[in-house]
């Protein structure tokens, strides 16, 4: 199922944008779908900021900082595999996890970068404006 997009005046600019149809309420994509259950969680949420502050962390240092018992944190951490956010490497007997920020730049891309796009827009065409009257004032 692909999401289409509608032509749409927009009431500020007055320009044509489009806007993303989501048949039958989808999101984008089921891997984004995992992204935001993922992100739903606020131990989930704390496991993505220690990995932030120190990547590559075992099991037991994840742990630490958490007030719960290790198969709690052992399916959280799954469930971020699952959704790309966290990506394991063995070293030797060793598993490590660490952060994976690609889908969290994915997700501000999509979701808050256009929005973002035309405000940025305006205010760098205002700085030029400023400064081509500033130059024609010398």
């Amino acid at each position: 199922m692909h999401c289409r997009e509608q032509p749409h005046l927009d009431p500020c600019s007055g320009r044509k944008t489009s806007l993303d149809m989501q048949p039958f309420g989808c999101l984008l994509s089921p891997e984004m779908d995992a992204v935001f259950k993922a992100l739903a969680d606020e131990s989930r949420r704390k496991l993505l900021d220690q990995l932030h502050k120190n990547n590559g962390q075992m099991l037991g240092e994840l742990c630490e900082h958490l007030d719960m018992t290790r198969q709690a944190v052992t399916k959280h951490l799954l469930l971020l595999e699952a959704a790309n956010l966290v990506v394991v490497v063995w070293r030797g007997r060793e598993k490590l996890h660490y952060l994976n920020p690609v889908p969290l730049h994915e997700i501000s891309e999509r979701w808050i970068g256009k929005y973002e796009r035309n405000r940025l827009q305006a205010l760098g065409d205002l700085k030029r404006g400023l400064e081509e009257n500033k130059d024609k004032k010398r």
